[in-house]
């Protein structure tokens, strides 16, 4: 029997918005390219096997006639470029209009709860960002109380690290609770992280290569990245704040980074687009865009399922567009599949904070929940949801693909 796709878009997956990821095969270890109406997964691969016309050849680009839509990432496709993406919206949008709840489809469509999700892209390069002028503040009141909370540099430049992309992972992979030496009693002992964070965050993946000793520029940001993700960038602040000086993040950081299973693309926020936070001092000719811009995406973190706060992304100081610039001004080059997250985003509220550190006062200030327990930091079978959503191009809103995650307990 057919599934029924008289869906209501109410809830944020309607044909104007279409994000991709990929599925696992039945019984097999290869891959799928699927998009979603509703609570229905459409399989875009099937589609193909049937021979519906999906407005774009379905060859990858180097040649080899490889099937773009079997595959175990997103890579391929969207090296496609934006128009084939462009092309490929519009005629599934024409198809679910007109026709999708036709039998002959039926064999394409399947429940979203029946499905079992990879990583969405291959990850070669990971960037994270320390983009959230509140969040640095918050963090910089707590590490230095007596002197000013933000580094001389940080309004020059988007502060950034390159991170771990082999521990990347995607939604609901199990969180194992990272050892490291942390400070107990001011003696460094190696165990469990006992303030085991989250980090909401945004994450933008690039579609076009770039050349090594080449520049991309503010203005070039929707020539290069194809779609955005939901990232929760877990932290380990103990063994974070015992290592990461002089030289940042390490293994505090790097255990795991999970990214939201589906993919937005990029042209399904063309309404989100708003304006950004004013800068000052005005930042260098390179990070100039002569058409500013940030996006309007509303996330939400969910800690067993009560939500315990609402960052929201426009009001991060450096834009996604600064942040390609910035990674690239020194000549580094960007690869199909790379990752680079905004960092913690945090509002100027209480109930904005992206973090647990910040919404505890670095953990002295427990947060009730409605269980009749407190939390400081993250326990043993806690679970994350980070949220969001954005205006869409039918003018409602859109929902972003969410990143889900467990506690496990230490990992061995």
């Amino acid at each position: 029997m057919p599934l029924d796709l008289d869906f209501s878009p109410a809830n944020g997956y309607g044909a104007d918005h279409l994000p991709m990821a990929v599925i696992r095969e039945a019984h097999g270890v290869a891959g799928r390219v699927v998009t979603r109406i509703d609570d229905t997964v459409i399989d875009l691969a099937r589609l193909a096997e049937m021979g519906v016309d999906l407005g774009f050849d379905i060859a990858d680009n180097s040649g080899t006639h490889v099937d773009v839509l079997h595959a175990d990432n997103l890579n391929a496709l969207l090296a496609k470029g934006h128009e084939a993406m462009a092309n490929l919206r519009g005629r599934l949008g024409e198809i679910i209009t007109n026709s999708f709840g036709a039998k002959r489809y039926a064999s394409a469509l399947r429940p979203l709860a029946t499905v079992e999700f990879m990583l969405p892209i291959a990850i070669k390069n990971y960037v994270d960002f320390y983009s959230s002028l509140q969040h640095a503040t918050n963090l910089g009141r707590l590490f230095r109380p007596e002197g000013d909370p933000l580094t001389p540099n940080w309004r020059h430049l988007p502060i950034g690290y390159h991170g771990r992309s082999s521990t990347v992972a995607v939604s609901d992979t199990p969180v194992g609770r990272p050892s490291g030496l942390r400070l107990i009693e001011g003696r460094p002992v190696f165990g469990p992280s006992l303030r085991l964070d989250i980090e909401a965050e945004v994450g933008f993946v690039i579609g076009k290569d770039s050349q090594l000793g080449s520049r991309i520029g503010t203005r070039e940001f929707f020539d290069y990245v194809a779609g955005v993700v939901l990232v929760n960038d877990w932290s380990a602040r103990d063994i974070q704040g015992f290592e990461y000086q002089p030289l940042g993040p390490f293994l505090g950081k790097s255990f795991l980074t999970s990214i939201s299973a589906w993919l937005t693309p990029i042209e399904a926020l063309a309404r989100a687009r708003t304006k950004p936070v004013t800068q000052d001092p005005i930042p260098a000719e390179y990070l100039l865009d002569p058409d500013p811009w940030s996006l309007d995406i509303e996330l939400a973190i969910e800690l067993n399922g009560t939500v315990i706060s609402r960052p929201p992304f426009a009001s991060t100081y450096w834009t996604p567009g600064q942040q390609l610039a910035h990674q690239t001004v020194n000549g580094a080059n960007v690869c199909i599949g790379d990752l680079f997250a905004s960092g913690t985003i945090s509002g100027e509220r209480s109930d904005q904070f992206g973090s647990l550190i910040e919404l505890t006062s670095g953990g002295v200030q427990p947060l009730s929940l409605p269980d009749q327990t407190s939390r400081v930091f993250l326990e043993d079978g806690d679970a994350v949801t980070i949220r969001a959503s954005a205006p869409s191009l039918a003018g409602g809103r859109l929902s972003m693909g969410e990143v889900r995650g467990i506690v496990v307990g230490p990992s061995q």
